[in-house]
């Protein structure tokens, strides 16, 4: 029989347990790492006690503050811009877009045709009522002027001779010498030829008058325009162009257009005998054109556009206002005495209607319903619920509702910066007292990880042995 291999007495090793206590190991250290980074956020962040030693991260209302009420647990102070209500006289104005007009403007067209002669004018020069501006060859115009003259003396003479033969005839009759018949004959006669006279004087008049026409002539004063014929060309009176434009620019009008609402305020205070004025500014409402007076009012209303047409006339000394440009107008109907005016940007609009956010002492804000009145560009008259010197917000009130705390931009409340320096110094407690005890956290798994290492050596050592 074969020999049964020898007994093995060498000692059965455990199975080694050495994975399973690292990955316990490295478990606790994970948990020991959240939980001390948790102690080191709270350390960080936790609010100060209100003990009143200021030892918050920043004072009340104070610059950097977190919450509202100096480190309190409330919604957090909104910035905020004030403004105080005044009283002042406010202007009643009314704000148009209207148009430069004219008072004249006149195209210049010959009252003959001809051969233009002589242009004694200058493109954009300013003339005066009766100034000559074209000459047209006048030679035609003598010519017939003559043969007018020729035949009136012609026919004069006739006539002359006519009445003297009607006095001998008048005479002869007397004398029971001629025949009745011969003298009525030649009394009609002369009255033929009064008339021929007549119209032959007509015929000078109106070939001298032809003779002055080849002088065109200003016929207003104003701005002459651009230059639409030359010397040498030939023009006739059905030209629409004419020889010129002339428009009148001082005195000049400006027409815009009014809503029908205003329409009896304006009329009554026309029939009062008050002379409103009238600004005029350019399009961006910076530069002043002109100060003039309210002229008129048109008589309907557009349909269309629900407004009337008005008219206001300017002096226009200095020129700048220019026909045709486009100026915003506004009128001085009337004068507020001693209206509560607040900026435009203070009036809210609500589903109650309109209200305005009131600054309280103690840096909240209430909602206060109000009246509105006139309003301007920049200012809003309120008639009732305001009293003057309120302070009101006007920027920033978007995100507002009733009681909450503000802070007014622009403004540092007292102890703010001591606050601040006081909580700056807190926090840098706080930090350092958790960095010290991430520190001492991340001591103390590296010592037990290096012991639980050491322990399981052993083990195995002792094992082995």
């Amino acid at each position: 029989m074969p020999e049964a291999p020898p007994p093995d007495h060498s000692p059965s090793l455990p199975p080694p347990r050495w994975p399973r206590r690292r990955w316990l190991g490295g478990v606790v250290a994970v948990l020991a790492l959240v939980g001390l980074g948790s102690l080191a956020w709270y350390l960080t962040h936790r609010p100060a006690a209100p003990d009143g030693t200021g030892t918050s991260a920043a004072g009340p209302g104070g610059a950097g503050g977190r919450f509202a009420g100096g480190g309190g647990r409330g919604a957090p102070a909104s910035t905020v811009g004030v403004a105080a209500a005044a009283t002042r006289d406010m202007p009643v104005i009314l704000d148009a877009l209207g148009t430069v007009t004219p008072v004249v403007t006149v195209t210049v067209r010959p009252q003959v045709s001809g051969v233009i002669t002589q242009v004694l004018f200058t493109e954009g020069q300013m003339v005066a009522k009766g100034q000559l501006l074209v000459q047209i060859d006048p030679r035609p115009f003598d010519i017939a002027l003559q043969q007018a003259t020729g035949a009136r003396l012609r026919d004069e003479a006739q006539l002359e001779n006519a009445r003297l033969t009607l006095q001998r005839y008048q005479t002869l009759l007397q004398q029971d010498s001629i025949a009745r018949q011969d003298v009525d004959t030649q009394a009609a006669l002369v009255k033929q030829l009064e008339g021929t006279v007549t119209m032959d004087k007509a015929n000078e008049a109106t070939a001298r008058l032809n003779v002055g026409y080849t002088r065109v002539v200003a016929p207003s004063a104003g701005r002459i325009g651009l230059r639409p014929v030359d010397a040498g060309n030939y023009i006739s009176t059905g030209d629409a162009n004419g020889v010129a434009t002339i428009t009148q620019v001082a005195p000049i009008d400006v027409e815009f257009a009014v809503p029908q609402d205003r329409v009896p305020e304006i009329q009554s205070r026309v029939a009062e005998g008050a002379r409103l004025p009238v600004t005029a500014w350019d399009r961006t409402r910076t530069r002043k054109l002109g100060d003039g007076v309210f002229s008129t009012l048109d008589n309907l209303v557009d349909l269309t556009t629900g407004t009337v047409k008005a008219k206001a006339r300017f002096a226009n000394a200095g020129a700048a206002l220019f026909p045709n440009q486009f100026v915003n107008v506004q009128i001085l109907l009337r004068m507020i005495a001693n209206a509560v005016v607040v900026p435009v940007t203070a009036l809210r609009h609500g589903s109650n209607g309109d209200f305005v956010y009131v600054l309280q002492e103690d840096r909240t804000v209430t909602v206060r319903p109000v009246t509105r009145g006139e309003q301007t560009v920049d200012v809003v008259a309120i008639t009732t619920g305001l009293q003057p010197g309120e302070r009101v917000v006007t920027e920033g009130g978007d995100r507002l509702k009733e009681g909450a705390r503000v802070q007014v931009a622009g403004e540092r409340p007292a102890g703010a910066a001591s606050g601040a320096m006081r909580g700056a110094s807190g926090a840098r407690g706080r930090h350092g007292d958790g960095a010290s005890a991430l520190r001492d956290g991340a001591s103390g798994v590296r010592g037990e990880w290096a012991g639980r290492r050491a322990s399981g050596a052993a083990s195995r050592s002792g094992e082995g042995g």
